[in-house]
């Protein structure tokens, strides 16, 4: 009799990428990386706050079929760096606490009720979904094992995040804990620039008043060996 040898459990392999696109159009993906982008700039100085878009985030070690990719997820608890995918139980067992969905056109009712009930499951605490082309905004909190409807959004300020959802007249308007707005990578860029060139004018005029201060200065100084040159002690000049 032939003896086999033990069957070996295939390494599992999780993809980085689920061959979707990151956005299905040009407001979305603006949405995508101004949210993600400016939760960085919020949570730039904290090393144990892990914030990316469109991550493909794996809850549970062995199924690389259950999987999630959100537009943004932030995980406490967890430090910054590079990853191909969010595996959580490399991650401490630590799920993303917020996560941000903005919609497309493309997006059904059945793909975002799958996501609903996959965020849900795994510990998502705070999710909000931004729809752009309606101006709709909805938010969940987590009560025990399940998420609940925020019922007003206008004005919420999250657990997490501390950030506030407002309104205005282009919709959806977010705001720093420091009443700062979200800005675009543009509005960042033109932000950085004024305030370059707002401190470029400041040393200038620090520039002009020092040599204007040499400038008197060395007139003082010719004057006073001009008196001294005649016999004349500036002191007794009044």
């Amino acid at each position: 009799m032939v003896q086999q040898p033990p069957t070996l459990n295939p390494t599992v392999v999780y993809p980085d990428s689920d061959g979707q696109p990151m956005a299905e159009n040009t407001e979305q993906f603006q949405w995508i990386v101004m949210i993600k982008e400016n939760l960085e700039i919020l949570f730039a100085d904290d090393p144990d706050v892990f914030i990316a878009g469109d991550l493909l985030w794996y809850p549970v070690e062995g199924d690389n079929k259950l999987r999630a990719a959100p537009d943004a997820m932030v995980a406490f608890g967890r430090p910054k760096g590079r990853r191909g995918s969010y595996r959580q139980w490399e991650e401490g067992q630590i799920a993303p606490q917020v996560v941000f969905e903005i919609l497309s056109p493309g997006n059904r009712t059945g793909e975002m009720v799958q996501k609903f009930k996959f965020y849900e499951r795994y510990g998502v605490e705070e999710y909000y979904i931004y729809d752009p082309d309606h101006f709709e905004l909805t938010g969940w909190l987590r009560e025990g094992n399940e998420l609940e409807a925020i019922a007003v959004m206008t004005d919420w300020v999250s657990p997490r995040l501390q950030i506030r959802f407002g309104w205005d007249e282009t919709g959806l308007t977010l705001y720093y804990p420091d009443g700062q707005r979200f800005l675009t990578s543009v509005e960042l860029h033109r932000r950085a620039v004024d305030a370059e060139a707002a401190l470029a004018q400041e040393r200038e005029c620090r520039e002009q008043e020092r040599a204007r201060a040499e400038q008197a200065e060395a007139a003082l100084a010719a004057l006073q060996a001009k008196l001294a040159a005649l016999g004349i002690d500036p002191q007794d000049v009044e």
